[in-house]
């Protein structure tokens, strides 16, 4: 009996021993085996539909729901509620209208220029039905952005809703000449040639059309065209396959969302964000969507506590613009659980939490046509993303040495890039293989191309060069640093423009920052210049602000220019925009704004006058 309790001590004494080690050594080896655990599943999914060649699609899914739960509230839009069959028998309007007319056929693009209302779904889900593909058209773009975003997914139908349909009026004749229909999503129509949807969808049935037009082979077929922003040129349209949709859709399912949770989506819908995460996420749970037209943050709280909001998803600075709105008694008092999104920044990260209580952050990162994607199921601040043996043995990726200079990675002597070690900062490249493809972008086999690298680590290899700057911690945790193209070079040293405006957002009187650089006469690479919002009532302080840099910041890092303005300039998906900042300079007789100069002797930023430009530009004044 002795020797019986002698083995049942030791034996506890040794799993109490391995539990307190785990913790120590390996404190999150069982977040990760759960979430791996998730990932695998949903990729052996995948495999069997590669194998059988029966692809389950996103709208599968959803027609699949209706089904099930048809009485289900599905979108809520401005109080209206619309259960999983309301939107399914619509969007069978819409796929009748257009299969009675013989306009579209299996295998078409239709572009959609919409605003988020339910429609945008129907128009959607419609189409697919019929076997089409739909590209979504960024609402922000005009005249030539628009007739380009034509000619990369060769749309032959334009859908348009009827809050849109003036900004088409200077392209409709060209759009007529290229023998591209417009559809109004209107009664009736001014517009020569336009014509009207709403009153036809009044009289169609509400019949399904047959499964079999829009059964597909391949996960990797073309479903969606998302086209990026524009910001520093076109917009590019990048392919989205059915294997992207449907990992898209496994987002909020892979952080523990439920058919019980409501999703708050303020993002437009032509972002991948909103749409592959946001609406196919609530497809996959069964679960409700409180739909906004535009993100508003003073009815963002209200809204959430009304419909009883479990879940949101942010981008950029939308956490931010939260965090600046006025306090309010009672701000802890809401359902909200998780949050689900990316970009943001680490001091916001912070203070959102203290303002509104310990709601789940989920970060994620993945571009809207990349084959990677990272998410920080741990939840540790700051990170985007958590790696570790398992997850880079089923994806292949590599952060390696850039080259600031040259714009490229750097090579060695034989010709192949070099991986950074652990806690540097390097380019993220991500493998191509028949796991991870990559899709590129419609329209432009030259586009594609130049985000690819060959022959990067070994002769043969492929890899999507990301764009982004990346660090790797000694935990597996992965931070991201910035992008290529923001971050710049002086004094020697690469700046990068998202831990300067991290560090100025923590002055008490700036509301937001956006930081860049701009070059100066005789010098080489650019030199730090920040654009900031004031907090409402208060101050520009030059001094503060000196000894906030001086403190926090190494001298090559500085910003040698502030310009005050009243608002910021953004695209729709909240993604500050530079390169009208970059382009206008720092002359304070082209520049209506405030402009001001970091000047040591003065120990503070003062008022950059014609005069101090001058001497700048002379080479006076030294930097």
């Amino acid at each position: 009996m002795l020797i019986s309790l002698g083995w049942l001590t030791a034996l506890m004494a040794g799993i109490f021993a391995i539990h307190i080690g785990q913790k120590l050594c390996f404190p999150y080896f069982w977040k990760d085996v759960f979430y791996l655990t998730r990932v695998v599943r949903y990729g052996l999914k995948m495999e069997i539909y590669k194998v059988t060649s029966k692809v389950f699609t996103v709208l599968d899914k959803f027609v699949q729901q209706a089904a099930r739960i048809p009485h289900k509230t599905f979108i809520i839009y401005e109080g209206i509620s619309y259960t999983y069959r309301d939107i399914d028998e619509r969007s069978n309007k819409v796929a009748q209208v257009f299969e009675a007319l013989g306009t579209v056929k299996k295998g078409d693009t239709v572009a959609l220029l919409m605003n988020n209302e339910p429609d945008f779904l129907c128009v959607w889900f419609g189409l697919n039905k019929l076997g089409c593909s739909v590209a979504f058209l960024n609402t922000n773009i005009k005249c030539r952005s628009l007739l380009h975003c034509f000619n990369c997914c060769g749309a032959k139908i334009l859908i348009v809703g009827q809050d849109l349909l003036g900004m088409l009026e200077e392209i409709l004749p060209s759009l007529q000449e290229d023998c591209i229909q417009v559809w109004a999503m209107k009664t009736e129509s001014s517009h020569p040639g336009v014509h009207t949807l709403l009153d036809k969808l009044q009289e169609a049935p509400a019949l399904p059309v047959p499964a079999e037009r829009r059964v597909t082979a391949s996960l990797k077929t073309p479903t969606l065209y998302i086209f990026t922003s524009g910001t520093t040129g076109l917009p590019k349209a990048a392919v989205i396959s059915h294997l992207q949709s449907l990992k898209g859709a496994a987002g909020f399912w892979a952080y523990g969302g439920t058919s019980e949770d409501v999703v708050y989506i303020p993002l437009p819908l032509y972002h991948s964000a909103a749409s592959l995460i946001g609406i196919g996420g609530t497809i996959e749970l069964g679960a409700t969507c409180v739909l906004k037209k535009k993100f508003s943050a003073s009815q963002f709280w209200t809204d959430c506590k009304k419909y009883n909001v479990t879940i949101f998803q942010y981008i950029g600075e939308l956490c931010r613009y939260l965090c600046n709105q006025p306090k309010a008694e009672g701000e802890k008092e809401h359902k909200v659980r998780m949050a689900v999104g990316n970009g943001l920044r680490q001091d916001v990260w912070r203070e959102f939490h203290r303002r509104f209580g310990e709601i789940r952050m989920c970060e994620l990162y993945g571009s809207t046509e990349g084959n990677l994607c990272f998410m920080n199921h741990v939840g540790k601040v700051g990170a985007v993303g958590r790696s570790n043996f398992f997850y880079k043995l089923l994806f292949k990726y590599e952060l390696v040495k850039y080259d600031m200079v040259k714009d490229e990675p750097l090579l060695n002597e034989q010709g192949f890039c070099e991986r950074v070690k652990k806690g540097e900062t390097g380019l993220l490249l991500s493998r191509v293989n028949a796991r991870a493809p990559f899709f590129g972008y419609a329209g432009s086999k030259q586009l594609t191309e130049k985000k690819l690298l060959r022959d990067v680590l070994v002769q043969g290899d492929m890899y999507v060069n990301t764009g982004d700057l990346m660090v790797e911690d000694e935990e597996d945790f992965i931070s991201f640093r910035d992008r290529v193209g923001d971050t710049f070079r002086w004094k020697g040293e690469n700046v990068a423009t998202t831990e300067v405006a991290e560090t100025l957002g923590l002055v008490d009187f700036i509301q937001e920052a956006n930081v860049y650089g701009v070059e100066v006469p005789g010098s080489e690479g650019r030199a730090g210049m920040a654009a900031v919002i004031i907090r409402p009532n208060c101050e520009f302080d030059g001094k503060k602000l000196f000894d906030q840099v001086l403190h926090y910041l190494p001298g090559y890092a500085r910003p040698l220019f502030i310009r005050i303005q009243d608002f910021m300039e953004t695209t729709g998906t909240l993604k500050h925009q530079k390169f009208r900042l970059v382009d206008s300079g720092f002359n304070p007789s082209t520049i209506s704004d405030p402009l001001y100069f970091l000047d040591n002797g003065e120990k503070s930023y003062v008022p950059l006058t014609d005069a101090v430009y001058g001497s700048i530009v002379s080479g006076q004044q030294k930097l």
